[in-house]
């Protein structure tokens, strides 16, 4: 039994690791949309706050409502483009009306979801899954690098922080016990940070600026618009997001030692729709479960709720207080890219450990698998082939989870189908 200090200290870690995909958005958007800075901290304050009751909703479990699996729900980078586009073309209310109105499409659309996990046996679930581990890994060697654009990207300075930091959660992985192993990656941070600041390249400037206290208020943007053909672009966001979600509740699920049961994804796809909505309420974004806290999960090996629920209530606490969520931005890229490397790798892992179980000599497993990981990969990697294709096919297309699975699912579907309905072999004379 876990003491109540060393729940915060893990739910801590777990908020760490998916900080910043968590802030990346509003940051993002809002500087496309060209907002004052205090409308930008507003959006991070709102967004980190709905993260926590997000999570806390997704983890609590109920029959209808929740999962019940120790997952983190984040704002969804598939939202960002389509958020972007409505608001430059009509407002921010209009924007969130949509995703309101879409949250409760996903509320509605999960339990038809739900007869269509038939379509996800063990090859086409560890395809999956090692395709979002993959996929994550680009993400974490532009972290290492600095962060995609900086001004220092490349620099040895930050290959040798995001070293360090990798080698750091390795040996205390490796030859710590008990608690100090479990917060392996905590560590690393801290020991990378401590270093970053030692090299000149962490600033405290952001802290002094941020407030103490603010307060999430609904509609902080104005009254919710309703377009038609912007609630059907966020629709089909959120059908993308279920299918990321789906991939990553099964992952929970490996490191988990559990079995994801249909009616859980379900119920967990339904908090999500509730999230989403929440989001659109307080003026945040659409949500899914994030993958990069899986191979935290694996990595330490602690699978209890009680860290997700704390994880959940660490993030409404700095929503509201916008000076210590200032605090953890400090943390170098490159630190933060040192620790996505054995996470995120640890979810290709779980990935392969699924594919282990299955026969890939039999019923085109080995096409499937093949296939599945190699679209979704080059989807993830290259999104920028599928540029010149409309906006709706683009927003499947480049998304590799998606590309993957469906890819997955349909040669499973055929060549399972095919060799079955097949004739039997003339055995000759």
């Amino acid at each position: 039994m876990l003491s109540k200090q060393r729940v915060l200290t893990l739910g801590f870690q777990h908020v760490m690791a998916m900080y910043a995909g968590a802030v990346i958005v509003p940051l993002i958007v809002g500087g496309a949309l060209k907002l004052t800075a205090a409308q930008i901290a507003y959006l991070i304050a709102a967004d980190l706050f709905t993260c926590g009751i997000a999570t806390i909703l997704q983890v609590m479990g109920s029959r209808y409502f929740g999962s019940g699996l120790p997952v983190i729900l984040g704002c969804t980078f598939t939202a960002v483009g389509p958020i972007i586009a409505i608001a430059s073309a009509s407002n921010l209310a209009t924007a969130y009306g949509a995703v309101i109105v879409s949250g409760l499409f996903v509320v509605l659309f999960a339990p038809l979801y739900g007869k269509m996990l038939k379509f996800f046996p063990t090859v086409v679930t560890g395809t999956v899954v090692t395709i979002i581990g993959l996929s994550l890994i680009p993400v974490a060697m532009n972290n290492a690098a600095g962060g995609q654009g900086s001004a220092d990207f490349g620099e040895p300075r930050n290959l040798l922080l995001a070293l360090g930091t990798l080698v750091v959660i390795l040996i205390v992985n490796r030859v710590a016990t008990g608690f100090l192993r479990s917060i392996s990656v905590l560590v690393g941070l801290a020991v990378g940070t401590v270093a970053g600041y030692a090299m000149g390249i962490v600033h405290f400037s952001a802290v002094a600026e941020a407030s103490w206290f603010n307060m999430v208020q609904p509609f902080y943007f104005g009254f919710p618009q309703i377009s038609v053909t912007a609630v059907l672009t966020m629709i089909l966001v959120n059908i993308v997001s279920m299918v990321e979600s789906t991939g990553v509740y099964f992952a929970v699920g490996k490191a988990t030692d559990r079995k994801v049961e249909p009616k859980q994804i379900v119920s967990g796809l339904r908090s999500e729709g509730v999230a989403i909505m929440l989001g659109g309420i307080f003026n945040a974004f659409p949500y899914t479960a994030f993958s990069q806290n899986v191979g935290l999960i694996s990595l330490t090996r602690v699978k209890t709720r009680d860290v997700i629920f704390a994880a959940g209530g660490i993030m409404v606490v700095l929503g509201l207080l916008p000076k210590l969520a200032a605090l953890t931005t400090v943390i170098p890229n490159a630190v933060l890219g040192g620790a996505m490397i054995v996470m995120f790798g640890s979810v290709a892992a779980s990935g392969i450990s699924i594919l282990s179980e299955v026969d890939l000599r039999k019923d085109g497993n080995l096409l499937t698998v093949a296939c599945g990981i190699a679209v979704g990969l080059g989807s993830a990697t290259l999104p920028q082939m599928f540029d010149k294709l409309p906006d709706y096919a683009k927003m499947l297309l480049q998304n590799g989870i998606v590309t993957g699975s469906l890819t997955a699912i349909l040669l499973h579907l055929l060549l399972s189908r095919s060799k079955d309905a097949a004739p039997a072999a003339d055995p000759g004379p």
